[in-house]
């Protein structure tokens, strides 16, 4: 009678429908439950926090980690990694300078910067797609070389537009939200109907999931690939547009620095897994806008910044810890 009672226990309690049900909002919906939370955090913390300019500072803020983010997603999702998006950033910034200042044109450089990040990207899904080289291994030799390259074109130091009219891009504004705020969201938008309205987000997911498998389905993995991480290498030109037209100038030491590992924070905070196959773009938005959050929060409570590397760390490691326990 006692192991009866026991087992009615367990299947009343262990595997109620209840405690299913808070299961699957937790795994489908933990990183906005974590973003509430914070920002309530935050506002209890700080009165100033809750200010609409504040607010808006903090959007404008992660807006460029924000696109890298997106690309960084689809190239997880896939299954690999993308090291270089700091180093290539400030190496598409310097080319962009330099396109803007031979030409005199804004639309030129433009154009230059998309092309040169698809080509980079290009360059690294080359190596992981038919060089079989691992992701972490190739991207972390383009993370070398570009900003070697980006400091030999500068002469180590920074380059300047001469085209005025370039910062607009950045330091305009519809309404109350600037252009950066704008193009982050709309990018999340694309990205989001591309992840998960089209035969291609399928296919990534596929090869994240089971490379084998997705191969025995005649999806062809090295197209899809190359195309992975050109997007990735495109987005990061998106960034490096505002970046760049931010200051009218783009330092090729400091620009860009530590950017992958805000990029791998927010893609993991939003629940994409490391090894691909799983997780949401619309997660990785709240990602970006938890670690915006708490780094403004550390800034008005007057924590030193020299410790927001160690927290973004620590966060990383917390995450794949919840993730390894789903």
């Amino acid at each position: 009678m006692a192991e009866l009672k026991r087992e009615e226990t367990n299947d009343r309690f262990g595997n109620s429908p209840i405690k299913e049900k808070v299961s699957w909002l937790w795994s489908e919906y933990s990183v906005i439950i974590a973003f509430a939370i914070i920002f309530i955090v935050a506002s209890i913390a700080s009165p100033r926090f809750m200010d609409i300019d504040n607010l808006l500072n903090i959007l404008m803020h992660v807006s460029i980690i924000g696109i890298v983010s997106l690309g960084m997603t689809i190239v997880m999702l896939s299954g690999g990694i993308d090291l270089s998006v700091g180093s290539v950033l400030a190496l598409i910034g310097v080319v962009t300078v330099l396109a803007l200042n031979a030409t005199g044109s804004i639309l030129a450089a433009v154009f230059v910067a998309l092309a040169f990040g698809s080509f980079v990207g290009l360059l690294n899904g080359l190596m992981v797609a038919k060089g079989k080289i691992a992701s972490f291994i190739a991207t972390l030799g383009m993370m070398a070389g570009a900003r070697s390259i980006a400091l030999y074109l500068a002469d180590g130091g920074s380059l300047s537009g001469e085209v005025t009219g370039f910062s607009a891009i950045a330091n305009s504004s519809l309404w109350i939200f600037d252009y950066p705020i704008i193009i982050f969201i709309i990018m999340t938008v694309l990205t989001y109907v591309l992840m998960h309205k089209t035969r291609f987000g399928r296919y990534v997911y596929a090869i994240g999931s089971n490379e084998k498998a997705a191969l025995l389905s005649a999806i062809r993995i090295d197209r899809v690939k190359l195309l992975v991480y050109s997007l990735a290498g495109l987005y990061v030109g998106v960034a490096a547009i505002i970046e760049t037209s931010r200051l009218n100038s783009i330092s090729s030491s400091s620009s860009g620095m530590l950017y992958e590992l805000d990029a791998i924070a927010a893609v993991i905070i939003g629940g994409t897994r490391m090894t691909g196959g799983r997780g949401k773009i619309i997660g990785t938005f709240f990602g970006v806008l938890i670690l915006g959050i708490l780094s403004n929060m550390m800034n008005l409570m007057n924590i030193s910044p020299h410790l927001q590397g160690f927290v973004k760390g620590l966060i990383i490691i917390v995450a794949v810890v919840f993730q390894k326990r789903e």
